[in-house]
Formats: structure tokens, sequence, C-alpha cells
């Protein structure tokens, strides 16, 4: 047995190791050059672009406080919910004020009557000029108390000052508010439309300034504002820049701006750290490319070229700015080259690759599902 199984072990060995021997020869020598989406750089015009960091901030604020005091009976809202301007937020105990209201109402229509009673008696001089008007002094005190009084009794019921997102309730049932101070009750935010308030350092708006003036770059007139959110994707609804100071913060070396956006969706909120995307100036002649084409290595930026047969080539480039999410690149490129957007892990040095440009490789997927639609 021992004998006879080594030799037969031997021969499965061998046919085994032959098989794999062929299939790899033939997996590597039919294996066709990697396909990878290109660019044909050219120079044009060009919007210059500036991404500078910024935080939301409700359209208005508005402070639920209470005016009087008492204890709380009711909350007739949800945290977190939609109020409306007027609707009514908290019930305060309002029996004492009831009751002052009525007692300073009965005073003053008394108060009328004597005045009233007082008048004609006057004319016949069967009262005093001096009890006439103190009798019309108390009607007048007694009118300022009911209208005091008439106040009170409408603040037990607190009203939202302004429509708006409102947040926790800062009291519950029972609590005893005013007391002294105007106790806070809830915070009420408008969010649409909504704010991002961002500053620019100084220095780049006089560089600016100095390339228009010169000629290099024309002024842009777009107050046109786009939102970049912390994961990277784009705010559908543009906004609109709204001013700029005209000093510069001595503390920060900063101008602050803002702009504003609609938030019909309310999926802005205050607070949000985000980029606003603003036109700086319009430029001619310039090459770019989309920003995921340019890479960084030890020796500075640079970009895979597809050149002569289809080779693959690292080129030097730097980059002078943004336009929208492509990078201006003001030297390395002149025009003409293909330059590899998506594939780059498959684009080795003087490998050959397969280029397909990258507009061609964006259709393809949509007309790919028209066709499946069709059948």
């Amino acid at each position: 047995m021992k004998t006879s199984f080594h030799p037969l072990l031997l021969s499965l060995l061998l046919v085994a190791c032959g098989g794999h021997e062929a299939a790899g020869q033939k997996t590597g020598g039919g294996m066709p050059p990697a396909e990878v989406s290109v660019v044909t750089v050219s120079a044009g015009s060009a919007t210059l672009t500036r991404d500078l960091p910024g935080r939301l901030e409700a359209y208005r604020t508005a402070q639920v406080r209470a005016r009087i005091d008492g204890i709380v009976e009711k909350r007739l809202f949800t945290e977190g919910s939609d109020v409306k301007a007027g609707s009514t937020l908290f019930h305060v105990d309002a029996r004492s004020y009831q009751a002052t209201f009525e007692a300073t109402k009965a005073d003053a229509a008394l108060a009328k009557q004597t005045v009233e009673r007082y008048k004609p008696l006057l004319e016949a001089k069967a009262v005093s000029l001096q009890d006439y008007e103190q009798a019309e002094a108390r009607w007048k005190q007694a009118e300022a108390a009911l209208a005091k009084a008439r106040i009170d009794f409408e603040n037990t019921r607190v009203p939202a000052p302004i429509s708006g997102r409102i947040g926790r309730a800062m009291v519950t049932e029972g609590a005893l508010i005013g007391h002294g101070e105007a106790t806070l009750l809830a915070t009420i935010e408008q969010v649409d439309p909504i704010y991002v308030n961002f500053t620019q350092p100084g220095a780049d708006v006089l560089r600016l300034r100095k390339s228009i003036s010169s000629g290099k770059l024309k002024g842009a007139e777009s107050t046109r504002v786009e939102l970049v959110l912390e994961d990277g994707t784009v705010y559908p609804i543009a906004g609109k820049l709204l001013f700029s100071d005209l000093a510069v913060d001595a503390g920060t070396g900063s101008i602050s701006l803002r702009a504003e956006f609609p938030n019909p969706k309310h999926e802005l909120l205050p607070g949000m750290f985000v980029l606003a995307r603003f036109s700086e100036a319009n430029a001619d002649g310039v090459i770019k490319v989309p920003q995921r084409a340019v890479m960084a290595g030890p020796q500075g930026q640079f970009v895979m070229t597809v050149g002569e047969g289809d080779k693959v080539a690292p080129r030097p480039v730097a980059t002078g700015g943004m336009a929208g999410a492509d990078f201006i690149i003001s030297s390395g490129l002149k025009g003409g080259e293909r330059v590899i957007v998506d594939g780059l892990q498959k684009a080795k040095p003087e490998s050959v690759v397969k280029p397909v440009p990258l507009d061609q490789v964006a259709v393809a997927p949509v007309a790919a599902s028209a066709v499946a639609a069709k059948k």
C-alpha cells in the first residue's frame, strides 16, 4: 500500500500544478486594459468661487416669557413642533386675575356714573367744580386700573410671539412663574428662511480687488450662494448674499458676511456647520479639472494623464482657486491633455489603460435604464 500510494499522489499533484499554470497563463495573457474615465482639458472662461466655513442661524428667535405671577395650569404645545403666532402655549391660573378684573370693571362703571350724574348738577351749580373734577379724576384712575386688570387677565393665556419651531418647555404644570422676574417658558425659532453667517479674510478681499482692478479678473455681479453640507452634498436650493461688513474686524482680520436660504422642509437647523460657496470673480483663458482628479504627494500636487499609446503618466500641477467643484489649474497643463478623473486606483504609471470620456460614462447608465424601461 505504501509503495503504490506515492506514485499516484505524485501524478495527481503534477496534473493539478499543470492545470493551474495553464489557467494562469490564459488569464494573464487575456487581461484587457483597465478602463478609466478622462476629461480632455481646454482653456476657457470660468467663474471663480470660494468656499468659506459658516454656521446656520435662525431667521428670528423669540423667547416666551411670563408677564404675570402665577401657577402654570396647562401646557398646550408639543415640544419640537411648529406653532403659529398668537396661538396659546400655556394656561396660567386665572381665578385671582379674573376677580380683580371684574372688581375694577365695576369700580370704573360706578365712577363713570358719578361723573355723568355730576355734569348736569355742575351746570346747575348744585355741586362745586372741585367735586366734579375729583369725580372725573377717580373715573380716570378706575379706567386705568381696569386696563391693567384686563391686560393681566389676558396674560394668563401665554401666546406665541412669532411663528416657528418651538423647543422644549422650561417649566412644567404646577410651576410658579413670574414672582418678581420674567420667567423663561420656551424659545421659538423661525427657520424658514434661515441665515448662514461666515467670514472672509481681509487679505483675500484685498488681493481679489487688486486682481480685478489690474484687469486679470472680472468682478462677479451675482449674489447667488450655494450651501455645502457637512456630508459634502450641495443643498438643492440656492441662497442670496445679503451683506458684507464694510470694516475688517480688528481681532480676527476678517470681514463678516451673511446669506439667506429658503428652508421649506426645515432640513437646515440652527447651529449646523456648513460651507458657503459664492462667486468671487470671472476669469478667461483658464483650465479647470474636477477636484477628485488632483492628488497630492511628497513632491506636491499632480494629475495622471493618458498619453501616446494610452500610457499613463503623472503630471505635476499647481492649483489656483476653485470654480464650483473644479480646481483651477494655474500651471502644469496647457490644454489638450487627457486627465484621468475616475479609476485612478487602476492607473499605474507606464501602464496601458482604456480611456473613456467622462461625459459618456455619465450618460451610459441613463441610456441603459431607458432601454430597460422600453423592454
